[in-house]
């Protein structure tokens, strides 16, 4: 439900947003581009109960603890320069996977543009834009951070992104990415593959390929 209305159509008066609107309004730069692929309805039920929860006990005045499960870091991390090339993946991707990914040969399935962003919000953009990934089954990303040249701290979010990248437990791969897609002020992603994925995979193909995504 947007701010500005309610569920009878009506207009809304007073009150900041609440956090479902502040989330909205934080993840307006997420662009999913395979329009073709449809959210899991049981999925899309609960999220809209857990938000209909939120805004009971929010007119209720019901404050609850919430655990924050962001488990990226705000403290030092390794510096990056502006113009260095990202490259990391964990042990056991394959190397043609890898190579694959380098040269840009998987589709783009969503993007995120950090332009403009400080690291303290970036961090909470980058988890929700991986869960989100991961909750819908995107594989390959594309994050455009900046080369950060003119910045006062150079390269400090590209710095922030590349170690949060590593600390994800759902992404598997990141490098920078071609030119025409950004250089190095952007990187492609690939999220972990679900295990729902895996024994489709399987099931369908055999035994996966040096290019198949893990």
């Amino acid at each position: 439900m947007s701010r500005g209305s309610n569920r009878k159509g009506g207009p809304v008066t007073g009150g900041p947003p609440d956090e479902d609107e502040l989330f909205a309004a934080e993840m307006q730069d997420v662009q999913p581009l395979d329009k073709g692929r449809e959210q899991n309805p049981r999925q899309a039920r609960e999220d809209v109960s857990i938000a209909e929860q939120h805004r009971r006990d929010a007119a209720l005045g019901i404050k609850v603890e919430r655990v924050d499960e962001n488990s990226l870091s705000l403290g030092e991390v390794p510096s990056k320069e502006p113009l260095e090339t990202l490259e990391w993946k964990k042990v056991g991707v394959q190397h043609g996977v890898f190579n694959k990914l380098r040269k840009g040969g998987y589709k783009i399935e969503a993007q995120l543009d950090l332009h403009g962003k400080t690291v303290k919000e970036a961090r909470e953009i980058v988890f929700a834009f991986i869960k989100q990934a991961s909750a819908r089954n995107w594989r390959s990303l594309l994050i455009a951070h900046g080369k950060g040249e003119l910045s006062k701290a150079p390269a400090r979010l590209k710095s922030y992104l590349a170690a949060w990248l590593e600390q994800h437990e759902e992404v598997i791969a990141f490098c920078s990415a071609e030119r025409r897609k950004g250089g190095v002020g952007a990187v492609y992603v690939l999220v972990r593959k679900s295990l729902e994925s895996k024994e489709l995979n399987r099931e369908e193909h055999g035994q996966k390929s040096d290019n198949s995504l893990p």
